[in-house]
Formats: C-alpha cells, structure tokens, sequence
C-alpha cells in the first residue's frame, strides 16, 4: 500500500496531515461536495464495504454469467450439423469474436466515465443479448460469422468496464475479491450452462428450431432483461451514490484518495495517459502473464470435456469442474487480499493448470483425464482475478489505469482466438498439439510472474532507499502527473 513521504499515514484512519493535503487546491472524486470524511473502526469500514457489495456486486454478476452462458455447449446441440460447418470453419466463427472483441475494448474504457457506468454497461448489455438471440437464427456459415463479429463487438465493454469501475470504489488491498466474486459468475456460468443446454435440448425441433437456437434465444433474451434491470440498479461514482450517506461517500473517495498515493491520483484525461500506459514495462510484461491464463480458460471453456462422450453426457459432465473452480476461486481472492500478494496464487494457479494439462495430453483412462480438466478449470479460472488484480493495483492515474487494464485484457485476450483453433476435430481423443500449446502458454506464465515479482521489488527498494535519503522533494501536482512512477507509491508483489 502507498505511503506518505514521511511513511506516517495510519492505515485506517483520517489523520490531520492528510486533511491538509486534501486542501492543495485538488478535488479529488468530488470530495469538496461532501462532508470531512469520518474516522471509522475495521468493523465499520468491513459494513461500508459490504453495504457496496451488496448493491454493486449482483447485477455485474449476473451481467457478467449471461455473457458466458452460451460459449461451448451450442455446439454439442447440432450447430455443426445444421449449419452444415466444415473443417475449421466452426474454430473460424469463434475466432472472430475475438477479433472485435480485443479491438474495442480499449475505446470501451476510455468512454466509460464519458457516459457513465450506469447508461454505458446496461446498454451493451442489452446490444449483445439481442445480438445473441439473433444467432439462434442464423441458416449458414457467413451469417454465424457476422453475428459473432457482432456479438464481439458489443461484449467488448463488459469485462474491461467493469474491473476498472471496480478500481474506482474499492482499495488495493480488497479489489482481487471483488473481481473473484464478479469473474465467478463466469466459473458458475460454466456449470449453469451446462445444466441449461440439457435442460433446453428438450425443446430441440419445436418451431422447426434445434436445440442449439434455442440457447442462443433463451439466453439472449434473458440477457436483455438483465440489462434493462441494470438501468435501475446500477450507479456511477461514489461521489453521487445515493444509496450512501454523504459521510460514508467522503470516506469512500477518501479511501481511494490515499490508497495508492499522498496525494491523490489524476483523474483528468489527458493524451499523455494513452503514452504513458503504452510505455509502461509492466503492461507488456503482465499481458503474457496474461496469455497464461486466458488460453487455457478459454481452450478449456470451449472444449470441455475431452473424451469420447454422449451429448447429455457432456453437457452434465462440465458442471463439476466448474464448481470445483468457483470454490477455489474464492479462497484464493479472499486470501490473495487478506495477505496483500498476488503473485503467489497466480503461480499456485499455474502449477495446478501445468499438471492438469499434462494429465490430459498423456495416454491415460478418461476418468484420469476427467480429473486432470478439474485441475484445469480451477487453475485458469481461480488465477484469472489474481492476473487482473494485480495489474490494476499497480497502475496509478485513472485514466492511465483504465487504457492499460484495457490494453491488458485486450491484447491478451488474442490468447483466446488462438485457443478457439488449437483444438481440431482431427486431433480426437488426444488433442495433442491443443494441450501442447496450452503448456506453452503455462510455461510463458511460469517464467513472467517470477520476473515481474524481481523487477517490482528491485524498484520498491530503489524507492525505499530515495524516500529515506531525500534529496528531491516533489510538488503534490508532480506526485499525481507521476502516477505509479512517484517515489511514494509501492507496487504490490
């Protein structure tokens, strides 16, 4: 966590020299509108915290499971068949979602603040449940192909939105939860989905529909509900969250203020961001962190299970893995931020995808292997909110923080496409070269989080050593112009 010059700010409390920094002539989150900020005990501050959850947390949940309800288990429903799809033309559909999908993501957050969460979020929401409902209509390849450009396109706010949204209420130290609770939906999506795509296959042949329309239409139109609920749910800033009194905002904003600086982050956009998040070492150096974990979730998402199985087989057969994962998930986000680590449980979730993939690109019985996906599952999906945390809590400026988050997530999501074609139909029952490179993606992983942990030690210490000598002091206005690069801000391991 960021420390005062003078490494004197109290963890949890608002101290005399911070109200007096706070009256440099810099308003930050809006807090000249509101109250001083009170002083508040651990058990006040964990009710504050819990009273936003509760209010934010569900509707981005939700959002965020319909967005990966219909991945895979469309395909086990005869898409294939009556789209009469050939060779790899079924990896190219998928592979052109992710095309859009990692272009606009960083136009997405750049015009997040612009047109508030509240109006931007619900809106693509609601865009990409009709689009997906219009995909259970599709009558041949080149229109599946449109759609899912499409679908890229307007799903291409969500995630990136949402964690940066996220960084603007929550606190270094409590955001990989939060993210956990809200990438779970995901985990939970895939066990749902599954249990959804048996139950709808039911429903295959009415209206001259197969099952695999009738996901795409069921889910989108519950997509576009939840969106129009969002409308009314969700809220902006916390500086205009009327669900909060104006003490509890003030100390919300406060909170953030000091999080990660002593003086407050900019959070006015200037160009400048855009160069400064594009010639940051560390957001190409967690972008193959990144590829380490989003090709494996996303290979495992969209081909789980391996093995020779009946339709209804495998649509149940995913739902334990998923499970398995959604736990893990939570006991690695609520430990990651109790103890103020990421790096640690990232490597933890690499160890276990690197031996679950083994397992499966070995000659051994199917239940060994079905044991081996669980492995997979959980690792991919309880690292991911580790990999995203980590990068958000060590960016400083909002805007800065926002281009980069989307910078991260964009460009490692073309892990993704490259995922969607590992796994060719020829390759059966040993996906050989899929499972390969998925360990390669493991072992970039391996190699990177060490890597990162050295070099952001080596410069906190190099901090460290400049704060005690003190032989440039800096304006409140140059701490805030140099972000994460300020000599008082401390990057989390």
């Amino acid at each position: 966590m960021a420390t005062s010059p003078s490494h004197s700010i109290e963890k949890d409390r608002v101290s005399d020299s911070q109200l007096e920094k706070a009256r440099d002539g810099y308003d930050f989150g809006g807090e000249s509108q509101l109250p001083t900020p009170p002083s508040l005990t651990e058990e006040e501050e964990r009710r504050l915290y819990r009273k936003i959850d509760l209010r934010l947390m569900p509707i981005l949940c939700v959002m965020y499971l319909m967005s990966f309800l219909d991945r895979g288990n469309a395909r086990l429903q005869g898409l294939e068949s009556q789209l009469n799809l050939v060779g790899n033309q079924y990896n190219i559909a998928l592979t052109m979602y992710f095309i859009p999908y990692c272009i606009f993501e960083c136009p997405a957050n750049l015009v997040l603040k612009k047109f508030r969460p509240s109006i931007w979020l619900p809106s693509i929401t609601v865009v990409w449940g009709v689009v997906m409902t219009l995909m259970g209509l599709v009558k041949n390849y080149p229109q599946l192909v449109g759609v899912r450009v499409c679908l890229g396109i307007a799903e291409a706010g969500l995630f990136p939105g949402v964690t940066y949204y996220l960084t603007l209420w929550y606190p270094r130290h409590a955001l990989q939860y939060r993210i956990g609770l809200f990438f779970g939906a995901a985990s939970l999506a895939g066990a749902f989905s599954g249990l959804l795509a048996f139950g709808i296959s039911f429903m295959s042949g009415t209206q001259g529909l197969l099952g695999w329309s009738w996901i795409f239409i069921l889910e989108g139109i519950a997509t576009v509900t939840v969106g129009l609920v969002a409308f009314f749910v969700l809220v902006d800033f916390p500086v205009t969250a009327k669900f909060l009194t104006p003490e509890e905002r003030a100390y919300v904003i406060w909170k953030k203020k000091y999080d990660n600086s002593s003086v407050g982050e900019e959070e006015h956009f200037s160009f400048h961001h855009i160069i400064q998040a594009i010639s940051d070492w560390q957001i190409w150096l967690h972008i193959l962190i990144y590829f380490s974990i989003v090709g494996p979730l996303y290979g495992i998402t969209l081909f789980l299970p391996f093995g020779e199985f009946s339709t209804a087989q495998s649509q149940l057969l995913t739902v334990p893995p998923y499970v398995f994962a959604t736990v893990v998930l939570f006991c690695f986000a609520h430990f990651s931020d109790k103890l103020r680590l990421r790096s640690p449980f990232i490597y933890a979730a690499l160890i276990m995808c690197l031996i679950g993939f083994s397992i499966n690109i070995s000659d051994v019985p199917p239940g060994v292997k079905y044991f081996g996906t669980f492995l997979c599952v959980a690792g991919s999906y309880a690292g991911f909110p580790g990999v995203v945390a980590w990068l958000g809590n060590n960016l400083a400026g909002q805007y800065k923080r926002g281009v980069g988050m989307a910078l991260h997530i964009g460009i490692g999501n073309f892990s993704g496409a490259i995922a969607s074609n590992v796994y060719r139909t020829r390759d059966k029952p040993r996906f050989i070269v899929g499972h390969g490179i998925e360990l390669m993606f493991v072992g970039m992983g391996l190699i990177c989080v060490p890597l990162a942990v050295t070099i952001y030690k080596r410069i906190n210490k190099k901090r460290e050593i400049e704060i005690r000598e003190g032989k440039k002091t800096y304006t409140p206005a140059e701490l805030r112009a140099l972000g994460d690069r300020a000599p008082d801000f401390r990057y989390i391991l």
